[in-house]
């Protein structure tokens, strides 16, 4: 049982919006245009959405967009801990920039310390860059698509 395929989102227009089965009647929408996602249980009226901002950043909260059908769609975020993160960054919902870091190694010495224990990785602060609204170049900044 699978529909995935690509359809236009309904968010940005583009061609690139990735829509797979969530159930036998519900999907989720994920864009690699414009960076946001959705599924069809996320509709006005329909959906606790309180509990669910409970714990977003403020910025994602101002920035979310309600399609034609009533679903509400949000900036993802991407965390690979062999990459580095992909996220929404601004200071406001007319200010925001598709922003990426990577992660570099730990050395041995960092290994021992409490704080990165099971860890491999850590994000590099000097490799912070930031892509304004091309969303999937933040993605590839950090080699999502390398294989």
């Amino acid at each position: 049982m699978t529909n995935d395929e690509m359809i236009i989102c309904p968010k940005c227009g583009c061609d690139g919006c990735y829509k797979t089965l969530v159930n036998e009647t519900k999907d989720n929408y994920f864009c690699w245009g414009c960076g946001f996602q959705t599924n069809d249980l996320m509709k006005e009226g329909e959906f606790d959405f309180t509990a669910f901002e409970e714990t977003m950043p403020e910025l994602y909260k101002d920035v979310k967009y309600v399609d034609q059908e009533g679903r509400v769609w949000y900036p993802i975020s991407i965390n690979l801990p062999d990459k580095g993160t992909v996220f929404l960054n601004g200071t406001s919902a007319e200010d925001t920039k598709w922003s990426a870091i990577k992660v570099v190694s730990l050395t041995e010495e960092e290994k021992q310390e409490p704080k990165y224990k099971g860890l491999a990785y850590k994000s590099d602060a000097k490799s912070l860059q930031h892509f304004g609204d091309d969303f999937i170049e933040a993605c590839d900044y950090i080699g999502i698509f390398e294989k």
